[in-house]
């Protein structure tokens, strides 16, 4: 796998390709439908530079690891290093937007929660974390009210807005330098609306944010 991040357009984006920190139960209605506690404050966790995937590429599945689960997501391209930032530091570090998707094992994230085990092995494994090419800021407007959609064959199976996030994107970036910085060319990924589910070999996605991108992919 050979991924690079690249704007919409296709021409590559000066950055190198780092980690993605991903924000767990960010939607209401996401929390309800997995029956998960509501959480105080943000659940963090990374995927590594080797789960990327570029979307604009067949989306190869893991065999014999059980369902498979999409959650599409809005991404955030940092450009500039954030350690302990404030929320105006964190909102000025972000260069671009993106969509991507989540890929989990969802059987076996079950398996280790019911033990009370880390799951990375159901959302951290290689080409888990496929992303779109990237829209500058400068082009999307209010990063607290973007819409967003997946649809898997061409149904509707997903639908939010940033504006329904538990924690805002500024707070949220914030609360995750505080943990982890984040490194030119990382991203973060804010969470999932309601709606997941299961993906196949075969299956024709499309992901679509506001007015800005549409994006067609297929599963393999």
């Amino acid at each position: 796998m050979n991924y690079k991040h690249h704007w919409l357009t296709g021409e590559p984006v000066n950055l190198p390709v780092g980690k993605a920190v991903c924000v767990g139960r960010n939607y209401a209605a996401h929390i309800s439908e997995l029956n998960n506690p509501s959480p105080d404050e943000p659940v963090l966790f990374i995927k590594p530079a080797t789960a990327m995937h570029d979307m604009m590429q067949p989306i190869p599945l893991p065999r014999g690891r059980g369902t498979v689960h999409h959650e599409v997501e809005v991404c955030l391209l940092i450009g500039q290093r954030l350690t302990c930032a404030d929320a105006d530091q964190a909102r000025q570090a972000v260069i671009a937007v993106g969509l991507g998707l989540d890929l989990t094992l969802r059987d076996v994230q079950s398996w280790q929660k019911e033990r009370g085990l880390p799951w990375e092995v159901a959302k951290a494994f290689d080409g888990s974390c496929p992303i779109s090419g990237f829209v500058p800021i400068r082009q999307i407007g209010r990063l607290n009210n973007l819409a967003f959609s997946l649809s898997v064959n061409g149904q509707q199976r997903q639908q939010g807005n940033t504006a329904q996030m538990l924690t805002k994107i500024p707070e949220l970036l914030s609360f995750t330098s505080q943990h982890f910085s984040l490194l030119p060319g990382d991203i973060v990924m804010t969470g999932t609306p309601a709606g997941v589910g299961p993906v196949s070999p075969g299956d024709q996605l499309e992901l679509v944010m506001a007015a800005v991108m549409a994006i067609q992919t297929q599963c393999v």
